[in-house]
């Protein structure tokens, strides 16, 4: 049966809705970047542009990188942005806009974020990279689909006991990354950790500035959580969503971050476009070798 046309909406040109985008448009590998401004900090190492297009906060730019047609892809903020582009972007690869019918053969495409953020630990210093090997939702995102093949309760329930969750929150959910992608993607200059995901930048992550937030002790508990040996090193806003909806429309996804400061040791990068800089070229060169 055809996905309805409220469903999956599309431009009077074919495209996909918000991403303004059409299956040939886009490669297989793609980079997550969330400020519109960074897309072209990492396409200026292209060998050549093939197209460009931008629509809200939402810019593409596809082109090939040492022989490997790439393309890098702006989010903005937050999980509801993914959730319109994990799904905007699988339906460009696996339904036939034509038809709107669901393809025979589906394709998994390769997703790497690359981003900024704080480390919660001592020992994972500023300007290394931290390689998510969890995405710990706390935004309730996921909740809307079918979640229980890609769930973990076990740590999920010692994370609800170790911050006294509070129940009328949705549920913590703990996804795991692409293992693939963890294995091709670590060194020695790399640390991996679970990154929680906050759904707003200021009480979601305990920032107060007029408003008085439920739990003034949640980052604390947050950073001195751990089970197993896993533990939380780095709080953000799109790596969960990411990992979520990756895992149940069947891709691989790796999320990346460039430390620029560290809360617990109160230090903040000395040069941190150098630190971004930095990844953007680690990121191209694990690429180009998948």
């Amino acid at each position: 049966m055809p996905i309805k046309e409220s469903e999956l909406i599309l431009n009077p040109d074919g495209s996909v809705y918000h991403l303004n985008l059409k299956p040939e448009h886009i490669a297989d590998t793609i980079i997550f970047v969330g400020d519109q401004d960074r897309v072209e900090k990492i396409t200026k190492h292209f060998d050549s542009i093939e197209f460009s297009i931008q629509k809200r906060e939402f810019k593409t730019q596809t082109g090939v990188y040492k022989g490997k047609r790439l393309s890098v892809i702006s989010t903005g903020i937050g999980p509801d942005n993914i959730d319109i582009v994990m799904n905007e972007l699988d339906a460009l690869v696996n339904i036939d806009l034509q038809t709107r019918q669901l393809k025979d053969e589906l394709t998994s495409l390769t997703i790497v974020r690359v981003g900024t953020s704080g480390s919660l630990q001592h020992d994972i210093p500023v300007n290394s990279f931290v390689i998510g090997s969890h995405g710990l939702d706390l935004t309730g995102l996921l909740h809307f689909y079918q979640i229980d093949t890609i769930s973990n309760p076990e740590i999920e329930n010692a994370f609800i006991k170790h911050t006294d969750w509070d129940k009328k929150k949705a549920r913590p959910i703990l996804i795991t990354n692409s293992q693939l992608l963890e294995t091709h993607f670590t060194s020695e200059r790399t640390h991996t950790g679970i990154t929680a995901t906050a759904v707003g930048f200021y009480g979601p992550q305990g920032r107060v500035l007029r408003l008085p937030i439920h739990d003034a002790y949640l980052n604390g508990k947050m950073d001195s959580f751990e089970y197993k040996n896993n533990r939380i090193t780095n709080l953000e806003m799109e790596t969960s969503a990411i990992y979520g909806l990756s895992k149940l429309l069947g891709h691989h996804a790796l999320s990346l971050n460039a430390i620029i400061a560290n809360r617990p040791n109160g230090t903040f990068s000395e040069n941190p476009k150098k630190v971004v800089e930095d990844l953007i070229t680690y990121t191209l060169g694990k690429l180009v070798t998948l």
